[in-house]
């Protein structure tokens, strides 16, 4: 086993290319086993086996630079830093991370997860490197053709360009994002100086230019403008050059010896150089290969019986009744269950690629324009378009509905795909309203109250990854009323969302320790039912449990509600997630470690009855 003798990028540079060819043939051999059993990023990874270890024979990882964009596909790039052996345990408990942890190793500078930063962390890197704390350190971004369509990486490569910053961007260009990527730019990638011939040819034809016997002061305003001529003999001009940055490329992503000669041709340049490489996602495995919708990127997807497959029903069968519902969502069409609603109503589907804001100020103009936009995205992807949720669509008072997925402790991805600060946001935009369901049923019926009851401003409805419970039709509410599920004189409990599950096995439990408890499902965070406000009011211990923030979200606003509504308000406890950066975990692990189960409810309770 070749891999087994890596214990850094050093290593790699002793191999021949038969070698290495036969250590990548091991490395996707341990990604599809170790994303088999823990589950992870599958199809991105396979196919960015030979350009990582391309990059680590080139650069010197930690002492030069390498950022990932995004975090997502750098399996390899572990791996050949020493942490093969830990993909025994990918994001479990005790095991590696499943994106760069910069508390794991120091060829990890960036965690992130969320597509379209690297540009910018490179322009910040290359700003200081040229400054008197740098120390000549190469800076090396790598970026997929999907997070290149996010608005804030075209930022980043304008200040590059604009700056002259020394750093080497390798564009990874798969052809997809999450789905297949929706941009005409990389329609248009593979255009631009496709021909290997062009450079040389160029700078042959430029020096001659030089050579032409211009007179007097038209000397240097004519030799630019025959240069420019000449581009324009052998191509339009290239987009990225545009922008003060160089072009080379493409080249073959599984070619390791071309990849090199590329990067070290890379590193001559002064100034921003982007490096065109295309690859095949999930590459080397045939299911991800012949995997049409998203090459196995994850291997997740819509499960039988979650709150995501109730959307999808529910959205569908809205859609037949409101013939101007449109969904929007940004590159993930598949998690958020979209896909059945493209193939029934392929024209009222609408992707807009890695791009958050765009979408949700859009969809502020299609409701100005009379459609009722439902925009499906994962709750933490959202809070990156707060802005325009607040003053784009919130200060309009349009009936936008915001769809949130994997909202709460979502658990395996860690610390930047918890959903955990929706609530805390979405609940301080005027007019918004806030819905919270517990079930699967209780999901499809808060739907269809905010397509047709939220019609003179913004609604939001928040979902947990994990398997929805399924009711029956006495248990589940209607409108922005809350549900109260059982009475009694102790204490009074209110479950928001998944947590209403968990509040009821804490009043059974308390039950057989002769503690008699109230169980609301309030349903609706904001407004908040003025019935459940009341009732808890007459209690002498309130504990509201979430899984979001504690500070500033659900449970907040029901004690300021129920504190100003009598002299002597009960003692109030609002259990939710702390205020940190919470690791990678099994959901029901965290949640237990926060006191976010049914036994640690009914100990808070216990505890809080015998301090009185």
């Amino acid at each position: 086993m070749i891999l087994s003798s890596i214990e850094g990028p050093a290593d790699l540079r002793r191999l021949n290319y038969e070698e290495l060819d036969a250590l990548a043939a091991e490395i996707r051999e341990l990604i599809v086993d170790s994303v088999s059993k823990s589950g992870g990023h599958l199809g991105s990874n396979l196919g960015a086996v030979e350009l990582t270890v391309a990059l680590h024979r080139v650069f010197e990882s930690p002492n030069d630079i390498v950022l990932w964009d995004t975090g997502h596909q750098t399996y390899v790039h572990k791996m050949l830093t020493g942490r093969a052996t830990g993909f025994e345990n990918l994001r479990s408990s005790d095991g590696i991370s499943g994106y760069p942890s910069r508390e794991e190793s120091a060829h990890d500078w960036i965690e992130n997860s969320h597509a379209s930063t690297v540009l910018s962390y490179a322009h910040g890197l290359a700003t200081a490197e040229a400054s008197s704390v740098g120390s000549d350190r190469a800076i090396v971004a790598v970026i997929g053709d999907g997070a290149l369509t996010g608005g804030m990486a075209f930022e980043g490569l304008n200040n590059l360009g604009h700056s002259n910053s020394n750093v080497t961007v390798i564009l990874n260009d798969n052809g997809r994002s999450y789905a297949p990527t929706v941009s005409k730019l990389t329609e248009s990638l593979v255009k631009i100086r496709a021909n290997p011939v062009y450079m040389r040819r160029q700078a042959r034809m430029e020096k001659l230019a030089e050579t032409i016997p211009w007179v007097g002061d038209h000397v240097e305003r004519g030799i630019h403008a025959t240069k420019a001529a000449i581009r324009h003999m052998w191509e339009p001009p290239a987009f990225f050059e545009n922008l003060g940055v160089h072009y080379l490329g493409p080249f073959d992503g599984h070619d390791i010896e071309s990849l090199e000669e590329a990067l070290e041709n890379a590193k001559t340049f002064h100034g921003p150089v982007v490096v065109h490489v295309l690859t095949q996602k999930g590459r080397g495995y045939a299911p991800a290969e012949n995997d049409q919708i998203k090459n196995m990127h994850d291997m997740g997807g819509v499960k039988a019986g979650s709150y995501t497959q109730a959307f999808t029903e529910s959205l569908i069968k809205l859609a037949e009744e409101h013939k101007n519902l449109v969904a929007i969502t940004a590159a993930m069409p598949d998690s958020t269950g979209l896909l059945p609603f493209r193939e029934r109503f392929p024209e009222r589907m609408i992707d807009v690629g890695i791009a958050e804001q765009h979408a949700v100020t859009s969809a502020a103009g299609m409701a100005m324009g009379g459609l009722r936009p439902v925009i499906a995205v994962y709750s933490t992807f959202m809070t990156r378009a707060f802005d325009q949720v607040n003053l784009d669509v919130g200060l309009h008072r349009q009936p936008v509905v915001f769809c949130l997925d994997r909202a709460g402790v979502t658990g395996d991805d860690g610390a930047s795909h918890h959903g955990l600060l929706d609530m805390v946001l979405f609940s301080k935009v005027p007019g918004m309203t806030v819905f919270a369901p517990s079930s699967y049923q209780e999901l499809q019926v808060q739907l269809t109250d905010a397509i047709e009851l939220c019609t003179d401003g913004p609604a939001m409805i928040r979902w947990s990854k994990q398997a929805a419970p399924s009711v029956g039709e006495a248990e589940v509410g209607s409108g922005l009323r809350a549900r109260k599920a059982r009475s009694g004189t102790d204490v009074c409990l209110i479950g928001v969302g998944k947590m209403f599950e968990d509040a009821v096995a804490a009043a059974d439990l308390l039950a057989d320790a002769g503690i008699q408890a109230t169980v609301w499902d309030p349903r609706v965070i904001t407004p908040a039912d003025p019935e459940m406000i009341a009732d808890a009011a007459e209690h002498r211990l309130v504990i509201t449990v979430e899984d979001g923030l504690r500070d500033g979200g659900a449970g907040d606003g029901f004690r300021d509600r129920i504190e100003g509504l009598v002299a002597e308000a009960p003692r109030i406890i609002v259990l939710g997630m702390p205020l940190a950066y919470v690791p990678h975990d099994k959901p029901a692990v965290i949640l237990s470690r926060y006191g976010l189960d049914a036994a640690g409810i009914a100990k808070t309770v216990r505890e809080a009855i015998a301090a009185v």
